[in-house]
């Protein structure tokens, strides 16, 4: 009797509590990042999981929308001089970081110095600023030595590397180093004491946070947060993750395996959006200081050797869900070209055994790096193997997880002393919509992205870009570029894809645009 009754209690209990437990559930969003998490610095890195922790718990000063306009989000006002060289903002009220000291001028200029020293948008931006002021708490001036008319699509540059703003005291950090601490202004706070690098990264509400009160599109307008915290879940199996959002036990799943979309699809509980309408590219990316790619020849030669439809299909293989581009920028945008010099996208095994010849290639191995837990790139590396193999070059093909080579392609070592030659990843149609935004045209050397080209050629005519008046003009001289690259072989593009989201179907709000972004979601 006494143990049925203590049975009766506990059921009791258990049906009081239900209520409770299921509107905690409610306040946590449960998220499968697409990709391990190791690096927080979204100014060191131009990984994209590093740039959706930024979108979390930083703010910024313009937005770019879904159809590519850019709006003010951390600035209130800004007009320019007559002669275009001066630029002045204000900032809008209310803008506090997670420490609970205002945000300030000076905490601005100096975020946009370390940006300016690690991006290609951001590099060319420096050329032409003479000198950056802070009157007061509130406006900051920049002054140019030359027109620069592509200011405001540098400030809200959607992706990476965005313009975080952080403390100035943070934002002093030289863009050589990681920061050290995670402090924004944005509508997440980062919680470090329940950070557990591979496992979980967790993000709490930040109720002193304004949303402007425009509606959300892409990274502009009203930064609205329905619920209290957020989790980044890392599960490194597809099937696992599959397993979880099916079973309720996480919300999202930001990049499933193509092949899941069938099974997705049939799931009653689930729903695909997409986050990235205009797609993604997929590249390989050459470094250009060691042998054998610091030869150019030997790079056009892999270039030749490389064709799309190979990689398009052992990748993502489902009809309708790629498409072949051999134009550096997104097929269906403004630069899109299909004057691409020597490559056509297509093979060619024979012609490319030809170059390697008469460039004087040694049988130098190439360093490939194949990262085995990011699925959505995972078999590039494959078939890129294969296809420079069949044209006459050893590969040695070193496999790793993603954040590994993250790490690792920010080595200049030598390939045989922890260094590499090549790698693949992936970029978002908004990265690569024109020459400045394009991390792979940043050719300054050393201080340019990981690959380290230094061509002047390239570099002065993203100068000239940047100062056109016309769009006539910037087309014709996002060709010229387009062109010098192709034939100083900065990379190869390999073809667009598309790769939705997969939600629990009480999951509501995502917002599409030129980054992963998550706020405005409600979970009902």
């Amino acid at each position: 009797m006494k143990r049925r009754s203590l049975f009766a209690v506990a059921a009791l209990s258990a049906a009081l509590l239900a209520p409770f437990a299921a509107q905690a559930q409610a306040k946590t969003l449960r998220v499968v990042p697409h990709a391990n998490i190791t690096i927080l610095d979204p100014i060191w890195s131009t990984a994209f999981v590093t740039r959706n922790h930024g979108y979390m718990i930083y703010d910024t000063l313009f937005g770019t929308d879904l159809a590519g306009k850019v709006k003010p989000q951390m600035v209130d006002k800004w007009n320019v001089s007559k002669d275009n060289l001066t630029w002045t903002f204000t900032l809008r009220d209310g803008l506090e970081f997670h420490d609970g000291k205002a945000v300030t001028s000076e905490d601005v200029v100096a975020s946009i110095k370390r940006w300016t020293s690690r991006d290609s948008f951001g590099g060319v931006l420096a050329k032409s600023v003479e000198s950056y002021a802070a009157p007061d708490a509130k406006t900051f001036v920049i002054k140019l030595n030359k027109p620069f008319g592509v200011m405001l699509e540098a400030l809200g540059k959607p992706s990476s590397n965005v313009l975080f703003i952080m403390p100035a005291r943070i934002a002093a950090t030289p863009g050589s180093e990681q920061i050290k601490e995670n402090i924004g202004s944005g509508p997440y706070k980062f919680v470090p004491g329940e950070y557990k690098p591979g496992e979980r990264l967790v993000y709490v509400k930040n109720d002193k946070y304004k949303p402007r009160s425009e509606a959300p599109d892409g990274t502009t307008g009203g930064k609205h947060v329905n619920v209290d915290r957020v989790e980044w879940v890392i599960i490194r199996d597809p099937q696992t993750q599959f397993n979880a959002l099916v079973a309720g036990e996480v919300d999202i799943v930001e990049q499933p395996t193509f092949e899941q979309y069938a099974s997705l699809k049939a799931q009653k509980d689930i729903q695909l959006v997409d986050a990235q309408p205009a797609g993604l590219q997929f590249i390989l990316r050459f470094n250009h200081l060691h042998a054998p790619f610091n030869n150019v020849k030997i790079r056009q030669a892999a270039m030749v050797a490389l064709g799309q439809e190979a990689h398009l299909k052992t990748q993502v293989g489902a009809p309708g869900m790629y498409t072949f581009c051999k134009s550096m920028y997104p097929c269906g945008t403004p630069f899109a070209s299909d004057k691409t010099g020597i490559y056509n996208g297509m093979a060619d095994p024979k012609k490319a055994a030809e170059m390697l010849k008469e460039a004087g290639y040694d049988g130098t191995p190439v360093v490939l790096m194949r990262p085995t837990d990011l699925a959505a790139i995972a078999k590039l590396p494959l078939v890129a193997k294969q296809q420079l193999e069949a044209a006459g070059f050893k590969v040695d093909m070193q496999q790793m997880d993603w954040a590994t080579l993250v790490a690792r392609r920010a080595k200049k070592d030598a390939p045989a002393q922890g260094g590499w030659n090549a790698f693949m990843t992936a970029w978002t149609a908004g990265d690569i919509l024109n020459p400045l935004t394009m991390a792979m045209m940043n050719a300054a050397g050393d201080k340019g992205w990981f690959g380290w080209q230094d061509d002047k050629q390239i570099e002065d005519l993203k100068v000239k870009f940047a100062q056109a008046t016309s769009d006539a003009q910037k087309k014709q001289i996002a060709e010229q570029i387009q062109l010098r690259a192709m034939e100083t072989a900065t990379h190869v593009p390999l073809g667009q894809y598309f790769n939705p989201a997969a939600l629990r179907k009480n999951i509501s709000g995502l917002v599409p645009g030129g980054a992963q972004v998550y706020w405005n979601i409600k979970k009902n």
